[in-house]
């Protein structure tokens, strides 16, 4: 298969054009279809050719059809010099187009908006974790827009015990790119049916902290990190399942993480119920509850600029 580029008023989109209709567009745009021919073609012949090229054209337009994506926001894959973060739902929203493809500056404003258009999540679940991540840039010149690369400062929104990502560690970490190995503990989670729920992604996050304790001497696990592991967790199940249950068609949970897509192919549609702060409230109550969190760190660091961390368990001193 190849890709055909087609604008539309919402910009440039790439339709899959089979390798016979390539060369077949090839050859419409050659010089010598142009050329003057050297005999006469038979009216016969010439309606049979309108025919085919109707024909052909009509397939193109069903073949688009097919293809298209209902919110108009197809997934393109991140180029080289695209950047991502941490967070597989923002890097969602960049190849989807609903914030800037290129994973480079925009504001608060564009993520909430990009949340409520492609979630249907409400601003209140998300504003504070967005303020954060401006703490993570380090641009004079536009201290108002973030990039998703500089979201991988560690402790500022990025975190240890991740569901999809390995921890920072002593700075050898990759805390950036999806990890199976780590995705692993929420893929095989809820064994016997095809749904994640809210006492699933508790048995999730006790079971990645437990590990992350294990083998990451350097972990941080205040208050925190674990209001920020809840909020991600009722959010992939209201996002991806029903908001007002928690509960979560497994393959649509797994494809967003694996493939920071839309699962809109496979049957996913954004929920009509609006994510607020109060739909998660009583999903991420039994997260919280089920979950037997403890912190085993009793100050963690204030991250407030890359290079400017202050060491909050010295000052308690």
């Amino acid at each position: 298969m190849c890709l055909m580029s087609v604008r539309s008023t919402h910009g440039r989109r790439l339709l899959p054009v089979s390798p016979t209709a390539s060369r077949m567009l090839n050859l419409m745009h050659s010089p010598s279809i142009n050329a003057t021919p050297a005999r006469r073609v038979p009216s016969s012949v010439v309606g049979t050719m309108k025919l085919l090229s109707v024909s052909f054209f009509a397939a193109i337009a069903a073949s688009a059809s097919a293809y298209s994506d209902p919110y108009n926001h197809i997934w393109i894959a991140p180029g080289p010099d695209d950047q991502r973060s941490p967070c597989p739902g923002l890097n969602t929203l960049a190849n989807h187009g609903y914030l800037p493809r290129s994973g480079q500056n925009f504001t608060i404003p564009d993520v909430m908006d990009a949340a409520l258009d492609a979630f249907n999540v409400n601003w209140d679940t998300i504003l504070i974790a967005a303020k954060f991540g401006l703490l993570t840039q380090n641009n004079v010149e536009s201290e108002l827009t973030m990039s998703l690369g500089p979201l991988s400062l560690h402790n500022a929104v990025e975190h240890d015990a991740s569901l999809s990502r390995n921890d920072f560690g002593d700075g050898t970490g990759d805390n950036v790119h999806f990890n199976e190995t780590v995705f692993a503990t929420l893929a095989n989670a809820n064994p016997g049916v095809d749904f994640y729920n809210a006492s699933s992604a508790a048995a999730v996050q006790f079971a990645r902290l437990a590990d992350s304790i294990a083998t990451n001497p350097f972990i941080v696990n205040t208050q925190k990190e674990f209001v920020l592991r809840s909020r991600e967790s009722g959010l992939y199940l209201s996002i991806f399942g029903n908001p007002l249950t928690g509960v979560a068609p497994k393959n649509f949970v797994q494809i967003f993480f694996r493939e920071e897509r839309l699962p809109i192919e496979e049957g996913w549609t954004k929920s009509t119920t609006l994510i607020t702060s109060d739909t998660l409230a009583p999903i991420e109550t039994i997260v919280r509850a089920e979950s037997n969190w403890t912190a085993t760190t009793t100050c963690g660091p204030l991250v407030l600029a890359p290079g400017l961390t202050v060491n909050q368990a010295k000052l308690a001193l």
